[in-house]
């Protein structure tokens, strides 16, 4: 009988630690996304307050980071997947310019904006400070319809399946199925 039941206290614990895992928010998340307005390659403006009711989906890459190149392929079928009901944003830091985003656009093709940071906007999601100064790419935050980052993953062993297989997806369906929170 005590055989039976330490299987069944790890069977219970294993389910808690899957449930808390697939609720638990990134350490950058659980707060207002700060505002921006960049600029994509063709020029328009793109401003965080204007997707105000939509699921927003940022990435912070590089063009020269073989991980996001990948993870390029992920960004297309979410874009083909869920059309309109979720925006992707794609943002790019120096020493990333013109040039080498030209070069991206026309190997990677994909069907959303890249827009161009000068730092400030990606210092301000990763919470970096001199003394912590740490940017890492590829990294993703997705926002709800009321203007939170409700997740933030960056790219490691822990979400190999958010960049490179389908996890992304269940967490986009779990998110578009939610009611949005009323925060303020």
């Amino acid at each position: 009988m005590s055989g039976m039941r330490i299987r069944s206290c790890t069977i219970a614990l294993t389910l808690l630690l899957v449930a808390l895992q697939s609720v638990a928010a990134g350490p950058l998340s659980n707060r207002r996304a700060p505002g921006f307005s960049l600029m994509d390659t063709q020029g328009r403006h793109h401003d965080l307050y204007d997707y105000r009711g939509k699921l927003v989906l940022i990435e912070i890459m590089q063009t020269n980071c073989p991980h996001c190149r990948e993870f390029a392929k992920i960004l297309s079928q979410v874009s083909a997947k869920y059309g309109d009901r979720v925006v992707i944003l794609t943002v790019v830091n120096p020493p990333d310019n013109a040039e080498t985003v030209s070069r991206y656009l026309a190997e990677v093709k994909p069907s959303y904006p890249i827009l161009f940071d000068c730092g400030q906007m990606a210092i301000s999601y990763f919470k970096a400070t001199p003394q912590n100064p740490s940017v890492s790419v590829p990294h993703i935050f997705l926002i709800d319809a009321n203007g939170w980052i409700v997740d933030d993953y960056g790219y490691g062993p822990a979400t190999k399946d958010i960049f490179e297989g389908k996890g992304l997806f269940s967490v986009l369906d779990k998110l578009l199925a939610a009611k949005p929170a009323g925060k303020k």
